[in-house]
């Protein structure tokens, strides 16, 4: 079998404060071909950037493109996809971008007494998965995505980060 190609992905750091988490582009890196290598979807000649920003940066995102003004852990943003057959010169397919805040994913990571670098993980795998079409808006959705979540993470020997949840709650939606 053939290496699975993986989605081209950069990640740039917008927010000083990622400075004090300095392995954050590598942990991305890794789970995002996690992610890729796991997900049945043709991401091999794909693009996707990951902007490691603070609360105030996807504050202003948040409202601007959701109507929701205040911070949030991760959002993404699934590219439109051209109609028409691209030819081999054409540039790579865009998946799309994704935002990650620091201070909103070290509070969580803290308050549930996680690994930093654990719920970074999880927050970028959450993202590429909306990325490829993935979504939680209904409870179906939401079991799936959070089950292809726990596979991937567990590859990376990443805990289940839902194994704490109250099973009678209402899902608490990331994004």
């Amino acid at each position: 079998m053939p290496p699975i190609a993986l989605p081209m992905t950069e990640v740039l750091v917008v927010a000083d404060c990622w400075q004090a988490e300095p392995d954050a582009e590598a942990v991305v890196h890794r789970a995002i071909a996690a992610a890729a290598e796991t997900v049945d979807a043709d991401t091999g000649d794909a693009e996707l950037a990951v902007m490691l920003t603070d609360d105030a940066g996807i504050r202003t995102l948040n409202s601007n493109w959701r109507g929701i003004d205040k911070p949030t852990n991760v959002l993404s943003f699934p590219a439109l996809q051209p109609t028409g057959a691209g030819g081999p010169d054409d540039a790579p397919r865009m998946l799309g971008d994704i935002a990650i805040a620091y201070e909103t994913t070290r509070k969580e990571a803290d308050d549930e007494q996680k690994p930093f670098d654990h719920h970074l993980s999880h927050l970028a795998v959450h993202g590429f998965l909306h990325l490829i079409g993935y979504d939680h808006e209904k409870d179906d959705d939401a079991e799936a995505m959070e089950t292809l979540e726990q596979r991937i993470l567990a590859q990376l020997g990443i805990p289940n980060p839902y194994a704490d949840r109250d099973p009678d709650a209402d899902r608490e939606r990331m994004d």
